[in-house]
């Protein structure tokens, strides 16, 4: 399962060097990962009503190439792995054909206290198809 989500770089996005500033490419991934569970059907605001957050427990990126102002660019999200409590994805941004960063990202559901909670069984069927 893969989505698919485009992202144009505003001059606000870049720094001094007419680059795209290094955090902004972790902006463009969430931007990825929210419209993706969204397009899944999963209503974020529902499940923090019900005291269930997603948070990021881990990344892990490479910066292979830069993007500068005014590119086209695309993130690619593919769910790797699930767990009864983890969720993994591969994200990749691309400029055309050419991959420019990549990460793993490692996702838990948070209870209200804080603490780790199992995924949600309605959220793992949308998961898995």
């Amino acid at each position: 399962m893969s989505h698919k989500f485009p992202v144009r770089v505003f001059y606000e996005d870049t720094d001094m060097g007419g680059i795209v500033y290094h955090a902004n490419y972790l902006r463009y991934i969430e931007r990825a990962r929210s419209d993706w569970v969204r397009h899944l059907g999963n209503d974020q605001n529902a499940m923090r009503d019900a005291g269930i957050v997603w948070v990021v427990r881990h990344i892990e990126a490479d910066y292979l190439a830069t993007a500068k102002f005014e590119d086209e660019l695309m993130v690619e999200t593919t769910l790797r792995s699930i767990s009864g409590v983890r969720l993994v994805m591969d994200q990749v941004v691309t400029r055309g054909e050419t991959p420019i960063f990549t990460a793993a990202v490692t996702a838990v559901c948070m209870n209200a206290e804080g603490r780790p909670v199992r995924l949600p069984a309605e959220i793992r069927a949308l998961l898995l198809g």
